[in-house]
């Protein structure tokens, strides 16, 4: 069975590129088209180009921007078989969140139109699930989290406890929706506690500019480099605001709150949704983030039985009944 993977820039999607890896071990022919643009019409012909190139069995959707994928379910039949959307972000609310109820309408009439088209969907969490449900009622979902990969966490035995100056670290994109602002605000509030910000953004120099003396920019840094400065983290942090985005942002949809807490590290959150019980996470308002921190600092984690890990491979099977089930 032949299966095309979309996505707006593949070579980013970390979802897509899990789901490629799996699929490629269960034994499917997986291609992945990449685009010379950023342009979402250029991205749309090429996306159209590809599917009538490729003729796949399987065309799986990964959505935002979901203009992009506008009418392509019309070449059912002609380019491929199934359609399976990946809900695993809920554009409409983005736009609303910079252009009011006016961006939202606009991008659920396309969240919308693929969801009602879809064969059937994937979805990260049982909040995206329950809303791509609310644009087709009935249709089959399925959960896939969003679960890294073993390998990450693998040298998760060196530097397990680290001393009490140890930092506290952020890793992400620098921006103000991960909380950029609120992270400062806290270090400012903690002169003596050294903070580590891991990541880069194109507006990263202006909100790192002036920086307390107890933070220290690192700037981008490898995947492979990432699980070494986690190691030498005292605890970790997620200093979202509470947005409407929220209650779908949850502890199987965020990849670094995974990536945190396989490495068995305590992890302070705010502005997102937990929906299970998880060792080590404490997810508390924005307005109560520094306290918590504050509580936390002395703290230590829990130690981790085998079924607290979660990994990618977990999704295998669901993975493997979905792809069988057409």
């Amino acid at each position: 069975m032949k299966v095309l993977l979309l996505a707006n820039q593949p070579e980013h999607t970390v979802r897509l590129q899990m789901f490629a890896g799996t699929l490629r071990d269960l034994g499917y022919r997986v291609v992945v088209p990449s685009f010379r643009t950023k342009n979402w019409i250029g991205i749309s012909g090429q996306a159209r180009k590809a599917v009538r190139r490729e003729r796949p069995d399987v065309l799986h959707i990964f959505n935002v921007p979901d203009i992009i994928y506008h009418n392509i379910a019309d070449l059912r039949g002609e380019g491929f078989k199934t359609l399976i959307y990946d809900y695993r972000s809920p554009w409409g609310l983005e736009l609303q969140q910079t252009f009011g109820p006016l961006g939202r309408r606009f991008g659920e009439r396309f969240e919308r139109e693929l969801a009602e088209k879809a064969d059937l969907i994937t979805t990260p969490n049982r909040p995206l699930g329950d809303k791509a449900l609310s644009f087709a009622p009935g249709k089959e979902t399925h959960i896939i989290p969003n679960y890294p990969s073993r390998s990450f966490s693998s040298r998760k035995g060196e530097n397990a406890v680290p001393g009490d100056r140890a930092p506290v670290i952020f890793i992400g994109r620098v921006c103000n929706q991960e909380g950029i602002p609120k992270l400062l605000q806290i270090a400012r509030a903690l002169p003596e506690q050294e903070f580590w910000i891991v990541g880069s953004g194109p507006f990263a120099w202006w909100l790192l500019r002036n920086l307390p003396q107890n933070v220290e920019n690192l700037g981008w840094q490898p995947h492979e480099k990432v699980a070494d400065l986690l190691q030498k983290g005292r605890l970790c942090l997620i200093p979202r605001e509470e947005n409407v985005i929220s209650p779908y942002s949850t502890d199987r949809s965020v990849w670094k709150l995974n990536e945190y807490l396989n490495m068995g590290k305590l992890v302070v959150a705010s502005g997102v949704t937990q929906e299970e019980d998880r060792k080590n996470l404490i997810v508390v308002r924005s307005e109560d983030l520094l306290e918590a921190v504050q509580r936390s600092l002395h703290d230590r984690p829990e130690k981790l039985a085998e079924e607290d890990f979660r990994y990618w491979d977990r999704n295998t099977e669901t993975i493997k009944k979905v792809y069988q089930s057409i």
